[in-house]
């Protein structure tokens, strides 16, 4: 089924059964640089980001569900993990940096991005990557992942 369009265009209101231009301002869009903090507050995650062209005392506190860097904030949360800077970090997750994927142990949905959070043979530890690049590199584990939530009736 096709979406239902608006008889109104955009940049027009009615009021009293009349239209009626409407000044609306686009929502300027900026540059994550890179993502530097996170936090959990009234039970939302943020992450403090250093914008593009901006200096550091610029930075804010962004809700996670109004990102779309979730290369950058993997990379910080990798980074933390590692101890290695995000830049040490960017684009180098296991599979970049040559390593075997072991298991699916989580997903998340970072900015409209699916992530897993991969455990890789002899690591201790975990990091988030993307599910399509999971997807390509390792299919298997990911079928196996998924097998293991299903559902079937009640069993």
């Amino acid at each position: 089924m096709a979406p239902k369009k608006s008889a109104i265009p955009k940049g027009r209101k009615k009021q009293n059964g009349k239209s009626r231009k409407v000044e609306e301002a686009e929502p300027e869009e900026f540059e994550v640089e890179k993502v530097v903090g996170r936090r959990v507050r009234y039970h939302q995650v943020e992450y403090l980001l250093k914008w593009k062209g901006f200096s550091d005392a610029e930075n804010t506190w962004e809700p996670e569900a109004n990102l779309h860097c979730a290369d950058l904030i993997t990379a910080f949360i990798n980074s933390e993990e590692t101890g290695l800077s995000a830049s040490e970090c960017d684009d180098k997750n296991g599979f970049a940096r040559g390593l075997e994927p072991e298991q699916i142990i989580g997903v998340t949905d970072i900015g409209g991005e699916l992530m897993f959070l991969m455990k890789w043979k002899n690591l201790d530890g975990a990091e988030l990557v993307l599910a399509k690049e999971a997807n390509v590199k390792c299919p298997q584990i990911v079928i196996a992942f998924y097998q293991q939530r299903l559902n079937w009736n009640g069993r």
